[in-house]
């Protein structure tokens, strides 16, 4: 039997209703969807199936309050947002049960996630009152010219179920810290969290129809359609999938919407023969297996110098062996399931067709029967994969080309530096990349020339609020996070004016 879930201490933080114009409202159609822990595929919740009605509501209430909101102060947003901050550390243990229940990452990792969301909303606090424009000197005498940002006005942000309540506010922080109101799409996999987050928004004073929030599973197609086209709609964020925020950007067309697109990764891991062989382990353990390999900026190829790959396989694969799969809420399991079973069929297809193709698989590798599930209970299996390492890799293979989205750690042999940065850089993507060298010369020529944007040196974990997330290529454009972020939310108006006569 699977762990039971602990009870919430404040029960109003389980929301089964859209939040519009700051109402609980249910879908115009009365339709609801199930919520499910992927770990055991229990239903831990139900929520509204919006449709293009719904979020067309939500939109209206945005636009409305866009009026008065844009008018206040940069202060007043930064109270805001601080005491939404606060409320999230107060209900910190509530927000992490929620995350663990609908998305199964153990609730140490959920723990880790509220915090990390909660420094968005201070991050952005912080910022708010540095909204700075400029004065230009102007090419001919008798003018004077001035810089002004303002917010865009209404946003729709489309947040994804691997960080259901870090991705709500990395997105809503600086909009609202710009002045902006925003129409959420919360992910249909895990809508619970953004629920929670919508109601603590509430409480810290965030005015009505600032903040909405629509949830959907069937119609996520027709609500992302619905914000990328209604005209009241001047910006759309979203994070996801590189195929979607393609035809997310053609659907923003006709209405040259701003855009901001965290799109997806392949993230390279290079491990030169100079490198700190311990740290490495660690880092290359801690970028891959987060969130059982389920985050945008993981580890998807390890590329290790040829001499030092025995040790570092050796080593690597130990440690992988001390790690336990199992319910979030099972104090002693190290990783949760993946998100549902289309996940788990991903990478299964991803191990059989490197194995076809010559890779050795040193650790796992094979589907989990029902009776060695960790989260059977009742007779239903949860969606788990058991952490996989594959030696030999090569280009040709899927775990190469694709990315994988799961607890699967493929290495790859390499000889020059030359040579792995031509592999690290035959990708169509450039999110994050990875590197551990002790050469500081090195260190320089090789996050330069690596085609990602962001690189971590000597470390595993990249993410934090005072960093500028985002990628190249077709991982995307534009900043989240840092001072950056709240730019994304934010036009410039030059002002000039004529006829300054200068007296002696």
């Amino acid at each position: 039997m699977a762990p039971t879930i602990p009870p919430l201490k404040d029960k109003s933080l389980l929301i089964d209703r859209a939040f519009v114009n700051s109402q609980w409202v249910p879908s115009e159609s009365g339709k609801t969807f199930e919520v499910t822990d992927p770990s055991t595929g229990v239903v831990v919740g139900t929520c509204p199936e919006c449709d293009v009605s719904d979020t067309e509501a939500a939109i209206d209430a945005a636009a409305n309050a866009f009026k008065t909101f844009r008018a206040t102060t940069a202060r007043q947003r930064s109270d805001m947002l601080r005491k939404w901050h606060q409320l999230m550390l107060d209900n910190a243990e509530d927000l992490a049960i929620l995350i663990t229940m609908e998305n199964g990452k153990p609730l140490a990792d959920a723990r880790g996630e509220v915090k990390y969301a909660s420094d968005f909303l201070l991050w952005f606090a912080e910022e708010a009152p540095r909204i700075y424009g400029s004065t230009i000197p102007a090419s001919v005498g008798g003018k004077r010219i001035l810089t002004v940002k303002e917010p865009i006005g209404v946003c729709g942000l489309i947040t994804p179920w691997n960080f259901p309540a870090a991705m709500v506010t990395r997105k809503a922080a600086p909009a609202i810290a710009a002045g902006c109101t925003v129409v959420v799409k919360a992910p249909g996999e895990t809508p619970l969290s953004s629920l929670a987050l919508a109601e603590l928004a509430r409480r810290a004073g965030i005015p009505a129809g600032v903040f909405n929030i629509v949830t959907t599973l069937e119609n996520t197609p027709a609500v992302g359609n619905a914000l990328c086209t209604h005209p009241k709609v001047k910006k759309v964020s979203f994070t996801g999938s590189t195929a979607v925020g393609k035809l997310l950007m053609k659907q923003s067309s006709d209405t040259l919407k701003k855009l901001s697109m965290e799109l997806g990764g392949n993230s390279p891991f290079i491990v030169f023969d100079d490198a700190d062989l311990d740290a490495a382990v660690e880092g290359a353990l801690m970028s891959k297996f987060r969130s059982s390999g389920q985050t945008c900026v993981c580890a998807n190829r390890i590329y290790v110098q040829r001499g030092i790959l025995p040790a570092f396989g050796k080593k690597f694969v130990e440690r992988v062996r001390r790690y336990k799969l199992g319910s979030g809420f099972d104090p002693s399991a190290t990783h949760g399931p993946l998100i549902h079973a289309r996940a788990v069929d991903k990478v299964d297809s991803h191990v059989r067709d490197a194995e076809a193709k010559g890779a050795q698989i040193a650790l796992g590798g094979h589907r989990m029967t029902t009776d060695a599930d960790p989260g059977r209970q009742g007779g239903r299996g949860g969606h788990f994969y058991p952490l996989t390492v594959l030696l030999d890799a090569t280009p040709e293979m899927l775990v190469a080309r694709e990315e994988t989205f799961g607890p699967v750690a493929a290495l790859f042999p390499f000889e020059t530096e030359q040579e792995v940065l031509a592999m690290a850089n035959a990708s169509e993507v450039g999110l994050a990349g990875y590197f551990f060298s002790r050469d500081v010369q090195r260190c320089w020529r090789v996050a330069e020339a690596m085609e990602v944007g962001m690189v971590g040196i000597n470390t595993g974990i990249i993410s934090d609020p005072a960093s500028p997330f985002g990628g190249v290529k077709q991982s995307g454009f534009g900043r989240e996070g840092s001072a950056l972020g709240i730019d994304e939310y934010l036009t410039v108006k030059s002002m000039t004016f004529g006829g300054v006569e200068v007296r002696p």
